[in-house]
């Protein structure tokens, strides 16, 4: 299984009412580090190739995140794609050591040329599995 990470520190519009990082940042922040990982790991043909889509997210609010707090994004696909769509997993760490938010998102590929969902082709997956 590989794993890709990245550093996120809060912007001060990040910052809710209460003084942490807003819920509606959490899944901005989740399709950034996926993005991420999807053109760090993907052949570049296939990035020019298909689009992803959010059909689900299951998000575990386990603790909050203040301004300037920087955390630790993990993100890794556990299981074998099924048809079109995926799973992906997301812990994001906080300066303590203890995750601040856990998250499963539900992807499905798409055909650039076409704009249809399609079965994930072997050679991408292989990338992050």
């Amino acid at each position: 299984m590989q794993t890709y990470e990245l550093v996120i520190t809060p912007a001060p519009a990040d910052i809710d009412e209460l003084g942490h990082v807003n819920n509606a940042v959490w899944v901005r922040w989740i399709q950034d580090v996926a993005t991420a990982h999807w053109l760090a790991a993907a052949d570049p043909t296939h990035i020019d190739a298909y689009l992803w889509v959010v059909v689900r997210h299951e998000i575990d609010y386990l603790g909050n995140v203040g301004a300037g707090d920087a955390v630790s994004a993990r993100t890794w696909i556990a299981e074998p794609p099924r048809g079109a769509r995926f799973d992906r997993h997301v812990a994001f760490t906080g300066p303590d050591g203890k995750v601040k938010v856990r998250a499963k998102t539900t992807w499905a590929i798409v055909d650039r040329a076409t704009g249809r969902v399609l079965r994930v082709p072997a050679d991408v997956a292989a990338r992050f599995i």
